[in-house]
């Protein structure tokens, strides 16, 4: 075999190789960095994102959820929730909170100006207390600037007459690199309203508050940030016609929770949705 040969066959291996880490790179970005999954809750709400290391659980649905929430998290072998985040104390928002404190470490939890008079809510201060956490009160914007994403928390800075639980709601936005997401809690039109007076930003996602009932503000709201896709967290009875026509004359991309829960995965530039 000529000296020639052999180089030829060592630069044709190298190649080989160096082409099969360009497809096996290419197919682990495609996979994503970073993941959302939306439960189907019914009508409550409940969405864990993971990155690295780093859990974020935005609520919690009401407590029949507790079991499938748990699920999720032990079939990812995951035993920490870093960021816990509930938008406000309505039973289908927190039913399952104090269950999850109790059996998982918990980082920092954030949590609505609004307390609300229920066994639930006393279920999550009882587990608070017993794992010696402090609970985060938001009013106006937090920010959390992590490795990988950031985090931005807005809270109300005032009280409503008007559906107080709801309009407490805390508003969560999630950026990853190139691309963002949204998640609105249960904010009816007044909180929809203050919000987008000083957050306009565009994003690429929006899970719509308060499970396909249908707001006037709606219509601003998907104007203002502009998304490809739309997420709507809902049960059989609830998704108002207004809301799916609206939708459909805007030509949003739009999955809901009652079809099956949705998995979303994105490597930064590019966002994958399965449901």
């Amino acid at each position: 075999m000529t000296k020639k040969l052999i180089l030829l066959i060592v630069f044709s291996i190298i190649f080989a190789l160096l082409m099969i880490c360009i497809v096996v790179n290419h197919y682990k970005k495609e996979d994503g960095d970073l993941k959302i999954y939306f439960f189907n809750a019914g009508k409550a709400d409940s969405t864990i994102i993971t990155i690295e290391d780093t859990v974020i659980l935005i609520d919690t649905g009401d407590y029949n959820l507790r079991n499938t929430i748990k699920g999720y998290l032990e079939g990812h072998n995951i035993t920490t929730i870093d960021y816990l985040i509930l938008t406000h104390f309505d039973k289908d928002h927190i039913g399952s909170a104090g269950d999850i404190i109790d059996n998982y470490n918990i980082g920092d939890v954030y949590q609505s100006n609004v307390p609300k008079d229920s066994n639930y809510y006393d279920y999550y201060l009882s587990s608070l207390k017993d794992k010696g956490i402090d609970p985060i009160t938001v009013s106006g914007d937090i920010s959390i600037s992590l490795e990988e994403i950031t985090i931005d928390i807005n809270g109300p800075d005032k009280v409503y007459d008007k559906n107080e639980s709801n309009n407490s709601s805390l508003i969560t936005k999630i950026t990853y690199q190139n691309t963002s997401y949204l998640f609105m809690g249960d904010s009816e039109n007044n909180r929809i309203e203050d919000y987008l007076e000083y957050h306009r930003d565009k994003v690429d996602v929006v899970k719509l508050p308060y499970h396909g009932n249908y707001q006037k503000k709606d219509k601003d709201l998907l104007e203002v940030v502009s998304p490809k896709y739309v997420i709507v967290s809902t049960n059989e009875d609830v998704f108002e016609d207004k809301l799916v026509r609206l939708l459909d004359e805007g030509n949003y991309h739009y999955y809901v929770t009652k079809d099956g829960a949705i998995t979303l995965t994105s490597n930064g530039d590019t966002i994958n949705i399965r449901q």
